[in-house]
């Protein structure tokens, strides 16, 4: 589920902005951008995260700014020493001149950090953390606010589908009377002329037979149950985006057996327009936490 927080805490020391970012994914993935000294709290941000979000991908923003100056920049020597080593052997490999201006090697990983990983405090990781829970505390009131919108449309899909396979279950009744119809006269045209007949019996035989076979009141029943228990999940308030996704295969297991035995044109219409609303739903599942 796509959405966004933003929150600025700060204390006497530091001033901490933190942005989220959430956009779909089936599982949960955390990705933190912010000052290299803070990376070591990435699995205590991860934590706190994963405490309130259970679906998508959460890009964490994090800015750290020292209000009383005493972060400062460090270049790391040993670090710049070893960029310029290698440098200047692969140039004398390939016969180029060693590099001469230090300044382009400072945007390179690990030459710059602002701060020092050894200079944070435990008063450090509570206020980020608090920063954290402030971010996400808005960016589940728009997820809330998403969450509610896509509410609504699932519950229209399940009307549609529900319309389909109420269409299913008035004309199935009809099937069988079609085909006895359509057999009786098929076999009269057949023998006319050769004074022959079949017995009712046979013919009521081989009619029960495709009545057997074109049977579809359990998976109408087992279709409304999936429906209801989905409606269940929608009006709930825990996270089901995994159950729902269940229901989904099972809705369409469903509805591909029906118009698999149903053997009718009517019938196999109402297939499609199930089958049409349950895809929707479950492009839409898919960004259910």
């Amino acid at each position: 589920m796509t959405g966004i927080g933003e929150a600025r805490v700060e204390n006497d020391r530091l001033s901490v902005s933190v942005e989220l970012r959430s956009v779909n994914n089936r599982h949960l993935k955390v990705s933190l951008r912010g000052p290299e000294a803070y990376l070591s709290l990435e699995s205590d941000i991860e934590k706190i995260v994963r405490a309130r979000v259970s679906r998508g991908t959460i890009n964490v923003n994090l800015r750290v700014d020292h209000l009383q100056g005493d972060a400062g920049y460090t270049i790391r020597r040993s670090v710049l020493s070893d960029y310029v080593t290698q440098l200047r052997t692969l140039a004398t490999e390939l016969r180029l001149s060693p590099p001469g201006d230090l300044a382009a090697l400072l945007a390179l990983p690990g030459v710059v950090v602002e701060g020092c990983a050894s200079s944070l405090t435990p008063e450090d990781g509570e206020i980020i953390a608090r920063a954290m829970h402030a971010a996400l505390d808005r960016l589940n009131e728009f997820r809330v606010r998403e969450g509610d919108a896509m509410a609504r449309e699932l519950s229209q899909l399940c009307d549609a589908l529900e319309a389909s396979m109420a269409a299913v279950a008035t004309r199935a009744p009809l099937v069988v009377q079609d085909y006895r119809a359509r057999l009786q006269s098929r076999i009269s045209e057949v023998l006319r002329g050769a004074g022959l007949n079949v017995p009712d019996v046979d013919l009521v035989r081989e009619v029960g037979l495709f009545a057997d076979r074109s049977d579809i009141n359990e998976e109408l029943t087992r279709l409304r149950s999936h429906i209801e228990q989905f409606r269940s999940l929608i009006a709930g308030g825990e996270s089901s985006g995994r159950t729902m996704e269940f229901l989904c295969q099972e809705l369409n297991r469903e509805v591909n057996t029906i118009g698999s035995k149903a053997n009718d044109v009517e019938i196999a219409r109402a297939v499609v327009d199930g089958k049409g609303s349950i895809e929707r739903i479950r492009e839409i599942v898919q960004n259910v936490e």
